[in-house]
């Protein structure tokens, strides 16, 4: 009887030190787990900061260089501003970088091509009356025929900032579609914009063609392949020594 009660106890204290066990190990766990989603998360927020740091950093460093002297804003978001209508950079004067922006940007060339396009269309609402809202409205409601001078203007604040202008060509051969027609449509087509980009380069900052370091790059490549055409009408117009601008497709 003795026994049997020595058993029952046993097995007693046995099932509480298991069940104490299974506790602790539980705590443990959540506490692992805890800890591994705040240092995730923590993670995720140093990221975050680095991000918009780097973004400011290089617009700034576009703006001084070109010694440009109105105040411009740089925003890094994650997510679109659905409550925003139009262009923030028109409306605000501050200047987005999504996060669907800035995965297409392999290099710092890339974001700056990115930002330089913007400044120069922020700085367009400083101009003209109303304190630059007429600016805006002409550039939001007439988008075509700022789009490759803001391209043109680009290349010019990215070279002054010591930025290589070729990284517009492979970021916009990245990022814009390619539309059916021009004529109904309120934007330029991509291939007319890239082919204009690289006339302006070839004439004003041939260096950065002849020492080309984006010549190996895949979307410089297929910008190379699918403006074969355009490339031509422009060498046509080089041997002709036309000052006519060229008409491309």
């Amino acid at each position: 009887m003795q026994s049997f009660f020595v058993i029952i106890c046993l097995e007693v204290s046995w099932k509480y030190i298991m069940k104490k066990l299974f506790c602790l190990l539980t705590v443990l766990v959540l506490l692992f787990i805890g800890k591994s989603y705040a240092v995730q998360y923590d993670v995720t927020i140093l990221n975050d900061i680095m991000l918009q740091d780097h973004v400011s950093e290089i617009g700034t460093k576009i703006l001084n260089a070109n010694k440009i002297d109105v105040r411009m804003a740089f925003i890094y978001s994650k997510e679109d501003d659905k409550l925003i209508k139009g262009e923030p950079s028109l409306i605000n004067r501050q200047i987005v970088f999504y996060d669907k922006d800035i995965q297409y940007a392999s290099d710092d060339n890339e974001i700056a091509a990115f930002l330089a396009r913007e400044i120069c269309k922020t700085a367009e609402s400083y101009q003209g009356q109303l304190r630059g809202i007429v600016g805006a409205a002409q550039v939001t409601f007439a988008p075509k025929k700022y789009e490759i001078f803001f391209d043109k203007r680009a290349v010019d604040l990215m070279v002054t900032a010591g930025y290589n202008p070729l990284a517009l060509i492979t970021y916009i051969n990245k990022t814009y579609p390619q539309k059916r027609y021009t004529v109904i449509s309120r934007k330029n087509l991509a291939t007319v914009r890239l082919a204009n980009i690289y006339e302006y380069i070839y004439t004003k900052y041939p260096y950065f063609l002849a020492n080309n370091a984006y010549i190996s790059n895949p979307y410089y490549q297929n910008f190379l392949l699918t403006s074969i055409n355009n490339r031509q009408k422009f060498q046509q117009k080089i041997l002709s020594g036309s000052k006519k601008a060229v008409k491309y497709e």
